[in-house]
């Protein structure tokens, strides 16, 4: 509250107070004790009101004390921030400046180090420059010089310029067959010693541990006879005993003058084989009419049959193949009565199969999937005899029937080159093949294809330049060429041999590998008289 205030209320209240005392002892009595009464509060409200008005006094001084206290401090700590703000403000316009006079400083130096660059720059073209002219002056007498040494050279060489161009390129091409002649040796004879060396160890190790007999077959059965009077109960009254043995059976009964035996023909061996046991059984019983006959050749059936899914069986176990469908089981055996080239198919399919598991487990391959490739990689032979075509598609068409495993039909279907090989098991399937069918003893031919084989590797060897006679040697394995030395030189001899190998290996089909051998000679002849 304000001072002044309060001091009009202290006045106000003694005031009152005075006057209704008054009033109240006017009313009194005693107007003499009220005056005396009078007096004294009058007295005593001076004294208060002069206290009032010192204490009002020293209350508005202690305030305008306080005020003028409060101003200055105000005013002290006003002019204290506006201190410190302007000492602020002073100090970042001084970093300011300093930065703007850095960032001066740098540009400055900058556009000085670009003047010299400049300045660089121009005093160096000035000398690229002439360094340029002078070269194309130089240029030019180099030009002229040589076009005098051509001339001179032409003069004492007595070659034009492209003339001299092409004696140099027929003597670089001399050179090239040369380097190229020596390279391809080189090449050659280290990739053929490293691939004879492996060749040696991975075939070694395999037919050592696979010995299968090979039999050679024939097309005809030979069925012993007790007597020669049995020619004639065999062919019956009438021939109707031989006949309805020929009908039956589908095989050709030949009765010669052989002593006590007939011959059985036929293209199929499980018709042969039918005949042959029915007729045996007939023999061994006596009675032979075409009714008993009926009977033993239904027989012979069944039997053939059960050695069909027995020799199935033991091919599956014999080559450790699990999981093969059951009719897959009796082609393979029926593949006991097919050859080709009189080599037993199912021995064959069988020693292919082994080779596989060799070969497989010496490069790290997958060894049941890789026999069980090679056992059923002829698996199409067994059915040449009923279903047209190559015996290739037939055996991919069986294995897709019974759900083979698509790198077995893969390589069935590669195993002869109808397809390109893609897989290593169906490298190794053609490489198994080529050693059970190549190595000696193993097929035969017969003398018509034998020769034809031998002209056609002749006629190869002498359609080439330069070749004077050749001969095909150890049955076709080898070719000996005898070259004229004058067209034929050494550096040539590489080259030529590998084209006569690559046309040989393109146009012929053959077994194994044949052998290319050329012979260059010079021979001097002189008489002393």
């Amino acid at each position: 509250m304000n001072p002044i205030v309060a001091i009009i209320l202290i006045i106000a209240f003694f005031l009152g107070g005075f006057f209704a005392g008054g009033a109240f002892f006017s009313k009194s009595a005693h107007k003499k004790g009220v005056e005396e009464g009078i007096e004294q509060r009058k007295h005593e409200a001076e004294s208060a009101v002069g206290s009032a008005e010192q204490q009002a006094r020293r209350i508005i001084e202690d305030a305008e004390r306080d005020a003028d206290n409060k101003k200055k401090s105000a005013l002290i700590e006003a002019k204290d921030e506006i201190h410190k703000l302007r000492a602020d403000a002073d100090k970042e316009i001084k970093e300011r400046r300093s930065e703007l006079s850095r960032q001066e400083r740098r540009m400055q130096q900058k556009e000085e180090n670009l003047d010299k660059k400049t300045d660089n720059l121009e005093k160096k073209e000035e000398v690229l420059s002439q360094k340029l002219k002078s070269a194309e002056d130089r240029l030019k007498e180099a030009e002229a010089v040589k076009q005098s040494q051509m001339d001179v050279l032409e003069k004492i060489s007595g070659f034009t310029q492209e003339q001299a161009k092409e004696y140099i390129i027929s003597k670089l091409e001399d050179d090239l067959i040369h380097e190229k002649a020596v390279k391809i040796s080189a090449y050659e004879q280290q990739i053929k010693d490293e691939c004879n060396e492996r060749a040696r160890n991975y075939i070694s190790l395999a037919i050592a541990k696979v010995a299968a007999d090979q039999v050679s077959e024939t097309a005809v059965s030979v069925v012993p006879l007790p007597n020669d009077e049995m020619k004639g109960r065999i062919i019956g009254r009438e021939g109707r005993n031989i006949r309805t043995l020929e009908t039956l059976t589908g095989v050709d009964i030949i009765i010669d003058d052989t002593p006590e035996a007939i011959t059985l023909s036929c293209f199929d061996q499980i018709r042969r084989e039918v005949a042959r046991i029915a007729l045996e059984k007939l023999i061994a019983d006596g009675r032979i009419h075409p009714t008993r006959i009926e009977e033993m050749v239904d027989k012979a059936r069944r039997e053939i049959e059960y050695r069909i899914k027995q020799e199935g069986e033991r091919a599956v176990i014999e080559t450790n193949v699990h999981g093969i469908n059951h009719e897959l089981i009796k082609l393979i055996g029926r593949l006991k009565y097919r050859t080709s080239y009189r080599q037993n198919v199912l021995d064959h399919s069988i020693e292919v199969s082994k080779l596989c598991g060799v070969l497989a487990s010496e490069l790290g391959i997958d060894a049941n999937l890789a026999r069980r490739a090679g056992l059923l990689h002829d698996i199409g032979k067994a059915l040449t005899c009923e279903i047209e075509g190559s015996h290739v598609q037939i055996g991919v068409d069986v294995c897709k029937k019974y759900n083979e495993n698509p790198a077995v039909i893969h390589a069935v279907e590669a195993h002869h080159n109808d397809v390109e090989p893609k897989t290593a098991i169906a490298c190794i399937v053609q490489a198994a093949d080529a050693i059970s069918a190549a190595r000696p003893a193993a097929r035969s031919e017969n003398y018509e294809s034998y020769i034809k084989r031998l002209q056609k590797l002749e006629e190869i060897c002498k359609s080439y330049e330069g070749v004077e006679k050749c001969y095909a040697l150890q049955a076709g394995r080898e070719v000996r060429i005898m070259v004229v030395p004058e067209i034929i030189n050494d550096e040539k001899m590489v080259i030529t041999a590998r084209k006569i190998a690559q046309q040989i290996e393109s146009d012929m089909d053959y077994p194994g590998q044949i052998k290319v051998n050329l012979i260059r000679e010079s021979r001097v002849t002189d008489y002393a008289k």
